[in-house]
C-alpha cells in the first residue's frame, strides 16, 4: 500500500526514536557514498528495493553527473521475490524521429557530432523509467522516493577525484557547449576536490518529474526548455520525440548452466545473450582439470565467439530480427565450443562480419537486496563522461551522447576505430544497441546481483565475476580480482596491469595470443551476495569511490 507524504514524514519522526536493531535488512552497492546513503534512508522510511532503485537512479543524476542522469537511459532488471518473477524496464534512449541511417555521414555532419553536442543526444528514458519503476513495484509514493536527490541537488555535493578527473576528461566539450560548464566547473575550470557542486535547475526538474510524474519531464515547461535549446544548437528533437517516448517491459534472457541461473539484458542489450552463449560454451570444458593458462585461453576464445555473434546478429527487436531462440540453442554452443583448440588461439579474422561497437566508455551500475529478497541490478549511462557536454539551460539535464552508439556506417569504423553492422544502423524511433549487463545469478541456495560500467569490457567483467560466483565467491571476490577482454576484433586480448603472471603470459602467447595492457584498469562494479543462511554480503569495486552496506539476513524480520 502506499504511504502519503504525510505518513512518510510519521515514519521518519518514529524512526528517528526507533533503535537501530529497526532498520530492516538489505545489501545496497553504488558507484557513489551519497547514492548508497539515500538507498538506506528509503528503506528506513518503508521502501522496497524497487523503491530505492528508484532513489539511488535519482541520487546519482546529481551526484555522478558523468556517468547517469536524466538525460541518459539504462536497464533495471527487477525481481519480485515474492512472486518468483524477473522483468527488465528498458529504459534505453531512442533516436529522435528525425533521425536518418545517414546522419552522420551525409550534407556538412562532422563525425565528432556524433559525441559532442545536441546532435548526439537521444531521446532520454531515465525519467520514464523511474516513473514506471515507482508506480508499478515500489511501495512509496514518487515524491517521497525522489526527495533525497532533490536534497542533494539543492545543498550540493562534494567533487572527489573521480569527478574531477572526469571533468577534466570532457572540459573542453563542456566549455564549448556553455551551460554544463557553468554548473559543473568552476569558472571555466576544473573544481578542486571538496569544492561543492550545486545544481537547483536540476532539483526543480526533479520536483517537476515527482509532482507530475511522466509528463513533468516529456511535457510542459521542462520539455520546451529541451526541445527548444536542443533545436537551437543544431539538434533534431521535437515535443513528439518527448511525448512519444514510453518505457517496454521485456523478459529477461534467464539459462540455467551448470547450476548456475544467470538472468540479465535482453536485447537492445547484447549482455543476456553474449553471457549465456559464453557460460554454455565453458560447460564444454572442464575448467578445473587445466593450467591457469589454459583456462583463460579456453574462457578468451568464448568471449571471442560470443562477440562475434554480437556483432553480426543483435539489435533492436523492435528493429530487427534477432535469432534469440538459435544463439541460445545448446546445439548452436556445442558447435561454437568445438571450434575452440586448446593448443591454439583462433584468428579472429577467419570468422565473417563487422566488429562490436566499443559502448558506452562511462556508465553507472547499482546493486540492491531487500530483507524480503527482492533484487535489482541496474545500469545506467550517459555513453561519454557528462554525455555530450550540452545541457538546455533551465533544466539541470545534461543530455547523453548514445546516438554514436548505432552504426554510423556500415563497414566503416566509428569513433573507437571500430567496424559496426547494418543491423544496428540508425533508424527513427530505434534503440541503439548497448552492452550493459544488470545480471542476477543463482548457484544452490546462494543468490548474488552484479553488474558494471565498462563500455564493451561490460559483459566479459560480468563474465568473470559470474565464474567466481559459481566457485562459492564472496561479494568481494566478484569485484576485486584483475580483469581481462577479448572482444573479437581488434583481435587482442586486453587487461589489467597485474593480471597474469609471467608463467600465464607465457602459456597465451605461445597458444599465439596478443596481449596488451591497458596500463590503466576499468569497470566499476557493485555486488550484492545472499548466502544460503539468508546472510547478506556486499562489495563496492575498489577502482572507484563507492559504498557498500549491508545488514542483517534476508527473510529476517
Amino acid at each position: 500500500m502506499r504511504r502519503t507524504l504525510l505518513g512518510l514524514m510519521l515514519v521518519v519522526l518514529l524512526l528517528k526514536v526507533a533503535p537501530a536493531a529497526a532498520e530492516p535488512a538489505h545489501g545496497i552497492a553504488t558507484p557513489h557514498p551519497l547514492a548508497t546513503e539515500v538507498g538506506e534512508e528509503v528503506l528506513a522510511v518503508g521502501g522496497n528495493a524497487f523503491d530505492v532503485a528508484v532513489a539511488v537512479s535519482a541520487a546519482l543524476a546529481v551526484v555522478e553527473p558523468y556517468g547517469s542522469g536524466l538525460g541518459g537511459g539504462g536497464f533495471w532488471l527487477l525481481e519480485d521475490a515474492g512472486a518468483d518473477q524477473r522483468v527488465m524496464v528498458d529504459g534505453r534512449e531512442r533516436a529522435p524521429l528525425a533521425a536518418e541511417a545517414d546522419l552522420f555521414t551525409a550534407g556538412e555532419a562532422e563525425p565528432e557530432q556524433a559525441l559532442d553536442g545536441p546532435l548526439a543526444a537521444a531521446i532520454p528514458g531515465a525519467p520514464a523509467a523511474l516513473v514506471h519503476i515507482a508506480k508499478a513495484y515500489g511501495d512509496l509514493d514518487l515524491d517521497a522516493v525522489l526527495a533525497p536527490a532533490i536534497r542533494l541537488a539543492r545543498e550540493g555535493f562534494e567533487v572527489d577525484e573521480r569527478y574531477a578527473w572526469l571533468a577534466d576528461f570532457r572540459a573542453d566539450v563542456l566549455r564549448a557547449w556553455g551551460h554544463g560548464a557553468e554548473v559543473f566547473l568552476a569558472d571555466g575550470e576544473v573544481p578542486a576536490e571538496g569544492a561543492l557542486i550545486r545544481q537547483p535547475e536540476l532539483a526543480e526538474t526533479l520536483e517537476r518529474l515527482a509532482r507530475h510524474g511522466h509528463d513533468g519531464f516529456y511535457d510542459g515547461p521542462v520539455a520546451a526548455r529541451l526541445v527548444e535549446a536542443v533545436q537551437a544548437a543544431g539538434g533534431l528533437w521535437s515535443r513528439d520525440d518527448l511525448a512519444a517516448y514510453e518505457v517496454a517491459e521485456r523478459e529477461p534472457i534467464e539459462v540455467e548452466v551448470d547450476g548456475l541461473r544467470l538472468a540479465s539484458a535482453p536485447p537492445p542489450s547484447s549482455g543476456g545473450i553474449a553471457l549465456a552463449q559464453m557460460l554454455q560454451m565453458l560447460s564444454l570444458f572442464d575448467l578445473d582439470a587445466v593450467d591457469e593458462a589454459e583456462r583463460i585461453h579456453i574462457i578468451v576464445e568464448v568471449m571471442r565467439r560470443a562477440y562475434h555473434d554480437r556483432a553480426r546478429y543483435l539489435g533492436d527487436t523492435d528493429f530487427v530480427d534477432v535469432p534469440v531462440n538459435r544463439l541460445l540453442a545448446d546445439d548452436y554452443a556445442a558447435g561454437l565450443g568445438a571450434t575452440i583448440r586448446r593448443d591454439r588461439a583462433t584468428p579472429s579474422d577467419i570468422f565473417p562480419g563487422p566488429a562490436v561497437p566499443e559502448g558506452g566508455r562511462n556508465t553507472s551500475h547499482f546493486s540492491v537486496v531487500d530483507g524480503d529478497g527482492n533484487r535489482v541490478a541496474a545500469t545506467l549511462s550517459l555513453n561519454y563522461p557528462f554525455g555530450s557536454g550540452f545541457m538546455a539551460p533551465e533544466t539541470g539535464v545534461i543530455l547523453n551522447n548514445h546516438m554514436d552508439d548505432f552504426t554510423v556506417e556500415p563497414g566503416e569504423p566509428n569513433a573507437y576505430g571500430l567496424v559496426q553492422s547494418d543491423a544496428n544502423r540508425i533508424e527513427p524511433g530505434k534503440r541503439m544497441l548497448s552492452s550493459m549487463s544488470p545480471t542476477l545469478l543463482d548457484h544452490g541456495e546462494r543468490a548474488a546481483v552484479i553488474g558494471t560500467p565498462g563500455g564493451s569490457r561490460i559483459i566479459t567483467t560480468v563474465l568473470l565475476a559470474a565464474l567466481e560466483f559459481r566457485e562459492g565467491g564472496h561479494a568481494a571476490a566478484l569485484v576485486e580480482p584483475e580483469r581481462y577482454h577479448h572482444q573479437y576484433l581488434p583481435d587482442v586480448v586486453e587487461h589489467e596491469p597485474d593480471a597474469f603472471d609471467d608463467a600465464v603470459r607465457a602459456g597465451l602467447e605461445e597458444r599465439g595470443h596478443e596481449l596488451e595492457a591497458l596500463g590503466r584498469t576499468w569497470g566499476n562494479s557493485q555486488a550484492v551476495v545472499v548466502e544460503a543462511d539468508g546472510e547478506i554480503d556486499v562489495a563496492a569495486d575498489p577502482r572507484g569511490v563507492g559504498a557498500a552496506r549491508a545488514r542483517g539476513r534476508v527473510g529476517s524480520h
